[in-house]
């Protein structure tokens, strides 16, 4: 899979996200989507099948993080939905990640990508520490998890693109970095911490970006949309 914006519809209806997805009827290139928690206990599996039905490619981010056995469980059903990205926590242990590997494996051997969240972009050091009683650096913290996610045989993690040159540095140019933490330059950080914009996050090694509310709240949605592929992949929209 080639670099790509991953638009985070964070919907909390099908209604709202159809209307927005109405938006790019008659766009050649169909977005990536994430279809996160707020959409998926709202409208359940039956809106992954809908969405792909309209042609889009899927990251499904529901960050499981359970013991082995029930997370296996968990990936062998959203196998089933023939998404593209999976995720989980990576502070889950090297033997959960393992056991949702094998869960979202199908028998004939194929499977979504499955990705690990380090630390989420609205963790900031301190909070981590004080939180968390994670006594480490952030970085520090954020690239073992990474390597404890390469060695359970993932195919990447979810960082902030801040880190995303050092996970490539420590796992190699193959394992997977999708960022979320992007915002234009002229744009409001929200409750984001470790931010950044798309043509920076390209310099920084990100292979996929993850833009929310700078697409989803903005006046032109597709506008923004199209800004942010200039900007990340350098070029306009195909």
């Amino acid at each position: 899979m080639s670099k790509d914006v991953i638009i985070a519809c964070d919907f909390n209806s099908k209604a709202d996200l159809m209307t927005f997805l109405d938006k790019f009827e008659n766009e050649d290139r169909k977005p990536f989507l994430k279809v996160g928690m707020e959409l998926f206990y709202a409208e359940g599996p039956a809106i992954v099948k809908e969405i792909k039905t309209r042609g889009h490619k899927i990251f499904l981010d529901l960050k499981l993080h359970d013991i082995p056995n029930t997370v296996k469980k968990a990936m062998a059903v959203l196998s089933a939905l023939d998404v593209d990205i999976c995720n989980l926590h990576a502070a889950g242990t090297a033997a959960m990640m393992e056991a949702a590997l094998e869960g979202l494996t199908r028998a004939d051997g194929t499977r979504p990508l499955l990705i690990a969240v380090t630390q989420l972009t609205s963790t900031s050091e301190e909070r981590m520490q004080k939180d968390l009683l994670i006594d480490r650096p952030l970085d520090e913290v954020v690239m073992h998890y990474a390597k404890n996610a390469k060695d359970a045989g993932l195919d990447g993690v979810v960082c902030s693109p801040l880190e995303a040159g050092k996970v490539k540095a420590v796992c190699g140019d193959a394992f997977l970095t999708v960022t979320p933490g992007v915002r234009f330059a002229d744009g409001e950080v929200g409750d984001q911490v470790r931010v950044t914009t798309p043509a920076k996050a390209r310099e920084l090694g990100s292979d996929y970006i993850v833009v929310g509310r700078p697409i989803t709240q903005a006046a032109d949605p597709v506008q923004a949309y199209h800004r942010c592929i200039r900007e990340f992949l350098g070029g306009e929209v195909e």
